[in-house]
Order: C-alpha cells, then structure tokens, then sequence
C-alpha cells in the first residue's frame, strides 16, 4: 500500500485550488461537501467557475498564487489540467511545506482524492492509487446503490448519542446496542415515525440493553478452510465479524484474519510437526479462561475443523467448563488440493472409498490399512506426509501396490503460492526432497493432474 488512506479533519482550515476551468471547477464542487475555507487561485476564470465562486461566496483570487499564500493551508490542489502552471504551483506548496494533489497526475502529487459515497457523516473512500479509475467508479455506483439514503441520518442520531452509550460497558455490550440500533431499531422508527422519533428511539433502547441479562461467554469452532479467503462459508466470515478473541493456528492465513474485527484479541496457537507448538492444553485454558470472561470467543482452525484437527478434544474441554460452543465446518485441503489438479477425489469403477489418513500419530508414523491402500485404483489423501514420503512408500510397496501409482503433492493448497509436483509411488521420496516444499504439503494417493485449475503453467512440476 503505497498511499495510506486517513480522514482529514479540514473544519474552519484553509484549502487552496489552482486552475480557471473545467478541472478546476470539478475539484471545487467536491470540496464544497467539506467544511473547509476554500480560496480559488484563477487569473482569468471561466464563466461556470466563476458563478459557482460566487454562489457560495468563495474567496476568489484572480491571479496565480503565491508561494505566501500557500502557508498555513491544510491542502493545496493544482487544477489547471496543464503540466506548466501546475508543475509551479506544486513546487510553490512544497516550498511552503504544504501537500499539493496534481489533479490527474498521480507521480506529481502528494495524495490523492479517493472516489467517494457520500453518506455524511458516513462517507466510503475508494481507492485504486491511480492504476484503475474505471474500476474506482464501478464500485462507487455498487456502493451508491446498496447504501440507503437513511444510513446519513441514522448516524448523525448515533454520533449525538455516544456520550450517554458509554453507560454501557465496553466490547461487547456496546457493539450488541449499536448494531440493533442500526441494522434493527433505527431503520424501522425512521421508516414508521421519521427522523423526530430517533432521539426517544435511542434512549428506550439503551434503557433495554442497561437492564438486559449480560449474555454469557461462548467458542465458535470455526473452519478456516484451505487458505484462500473466497474459501470460507458465509457463517465463519460473520463470525469473524463478530469475534472479541480470535484463538488461530499456525497454517491459517493472514488474509484471512485480516477479516475478523481489528479490535478483537489475536492468540496466535501455532503447532508445527517436528517444530515448535502450543500445547493442547494450552489452547483449551485459553478458551476456557476468555469464555469465562464473557468474551465470543472465535477458535480459528485450518482446513476443516473435524479433520486431524482434534476438535473432540476442544469440545471436551469446554463441556467440562459449561462452556457453549457450535462448529462451523469448512473446506478440508484435501479438497481444494483435488480443485487445484482437476480430479475427483471419487470416481465410479475406480474407487468406491476414499480415505483421509494422517501420516502422524502421537506415537510417530501412523500405521494404515496398507494391503486396502495398496489395490489398484485406491485413492487416499494423506495429510501431514511431507516426512514420512519414504515410510509410506515403504509400506505401501511392501503390501503388493504398482511402482507407477500416481502420486500428487499440492503445496499451498488454494493460495497464491500453490504448487502442484506430479510424481508416482516408486520415486516419491526423491521427488519430494528435490521439490524441498516449505510450506504444507497434502499427498493424493492414487491421483494424477489433470489440469491445474486456476493456476499458471510454471506452477506444475512434473519431476522426472
């Protein structure tokens, strides 16, 4: 993110704009929304500009601007749409240590100016740091569309009413008041009573939430799904949305806690094989201990929560503290690994089962159904198998099964740095340690590519 968007406060202070014409006359309408005092610097202004000066009673200087003039402004914005008298005005607000917008010149300015929907005091800023202007305005007119007219008032209501919601506690039991106010309560007596009403609206509503029961703390199991945002349910983003402590692991992506409330609690929980972890019992006191503090408490598990992610054990523990809890289930890699080469995981005439096998136990290897896993056409996803490829291989030929079974590793599955290395059975320890995958690994027995769906050309490695 090269230009970092803030809101600037821009009451009562002095904003400057330079140009005589239509550019000009375009950046004045927008500021004109602002409660800034705005001066135009234009020697010979055009008609239209000069009525719009006059209209608001707008301090029109005729003539380019000074580098004096430029102190103490809070912005300056150069509009003449001509590189010359713009290239000196920016150099004077420099000199004067003033930030200057080139307006449509992105490299000769010191901010930009966002396409907006304008819903004051709710206003959304959109973005593209000059590479897209066409795509900023198609997502104005998506946003113009689904944002009511009625969001504006209802929030001027709410920024009256925040002194006397501090009555409530913080967290929780205040986000619960105003998101019935907003989304519930205002919405309707603005539609049934009007605008007048909203003041009575608001205090009858406190009063509701001040004498409510405080609702008890509770864990959301939730499945964060192979790695790639689009991949999670509907169910787990609003749960995200909604969590005051987010308890995560290691392979969950930062895209995708990216999601969930900036103000929430992150608890990193990491477990790597062969590598440093979080004891179980760890993870289970901090549910326990957050719940018990009335927190929603999100525990943010990759792929899908009731596959080797020892969901029983966590839910064990919060029936034994009388802790509620649901589970949101999700996408499993093994799926998104089968999505990313084009296979089925099943297929009639070919495999009437499917096994999802763990290469790891608490006891090391995990041993199998190595003769069921063996047979022509067997197809088995095997997670956590990246340093046990020449156990499994072992075990697997020494039960009768074809050198050339197929063999399928998926890197990343789902994420941009997804890798898909095609092998067989009999060079399947070789061909890993050639590849070296550092991230997670998820093996598809008896599964060849087809295509790698979604993925460019250079991200396939057939390994010779």
């Amino acid at each position: 993110m090269r230009h970092f968007p803030i809101f600037l406060d821009l009451a009562g202070r002095r904003v400057l704009i330079a140009g005589a014409g239509a550019v000009a006359a375009a950046k004045l309408r927008l500021l004109l929304k602002t409660e800034a005092r705005l001066e135009l610097f234009a020697a010979t202004p055009a008609p239209e500009l000069a009525a719009l000066a006059e209209a608001h009673a707008i301090l029109l200087h005729r003539r380019p601007p000074a580098e004096a003039d430029m102190e103490g402004a809070a912005l300056v914005y150069a509009a003449h749409g001509a590189a010359g008298p713009d290239g000196e005005v920016a150099a004077r607000a420099r000199a004067a240590g003033v930030l200057v917008n080139v307006v449509d010149d992105l490299a000769a300015s010191d901010f930009i100016t966002p396409a907006l929907v304008d819903r004051d005091p709710v206003t959304v800023a959109i973005g593209t740091e000059g590479a897209a202007p066409v795509l900023a305005r198609a997502i104005k007119a998506g946003m113009e569309e689904r944002l009511p007219q009625q969001l504006g008032t209802l929030a001027r209501a709410a920024k009256g009413f925040r002194d006397a919601a501090e009555a409530l506690p913080p967290g929780r039991a205040r986000r619960d008041f105003w998101a019935d106010f907003h989304f519930e309560t205002g919405p309707h007596v603005l539609e049934t009573e009007g605008e007048a009403a909203l003041g009575a609206a608001l205090e009858a509503l406190l009063a509701r939430h001040l004498g409510a029961v405080p609702t008890p703390g509770r864990v959301d199991l939730v499945s964060a799904g192979p790695g790639d945002p689009e991949l999670l349910t509907l169910r787990a983003r609003r749960l995200l949305d909604r969590a005051d402590v987010v308890i995560h692991d290691r392979l969950v992506a930062p895209a995708i806690l990216e999601l969930a409330r900036r103000e929430a609690a992150f608890i990193a929980v990491g477990k790597e094989g062969f590598g440093p972890s979080t004891p179980q019992e760890a993870i289970n006191a901090l549910m326990v201990e957050h719940a018990r503090k009335g927190a929603h408490v999100v525990r943010l598990k990759g792929g899908d929560a009731s596959i080797f992610g020892r969901l029983d054990e966590e839910i064990a523990a919060l029936d034994a503290a009388g802790i509620d809890w649901a589970v949101t289930p999700g996408v499993t890699a093994a799926s998104a690994a089968a999505a990313a080469i084009g296979a089925s995981l099943t297929q009639r005439a070919r495999n009437s089962d499917l096994r999802f096998l763990t290469a790891h136990d608490l006891k090391g290897h995990a041993e199998q159904d190595w003769r069921a896993l063996a047979r022509p056409g067997a197809v088995a996803a095997i997670y956590m198998g990246k340093r046990a490829a020449r156990f499994v291989q072992g075990r697997l030929l020494m039960h009768g099964a074809d050198p050339a079974t197929p063999v399928t590793l998926v890197e990343n599955a789902s994420l941009p740095a997804q890798r898909i290395i095609a092998s067989r059975l009999d060079r399947l320890p070789a061909d890993l340690a050639e590849a070296a995958p550092a991230g997670p690994v998820l093996m598809l027995m008896g599964l060849a590519p087809r295509r790698a769906a979604e993925a460019p050309p250079e991200l396939i490695e057939e390994l010779a």
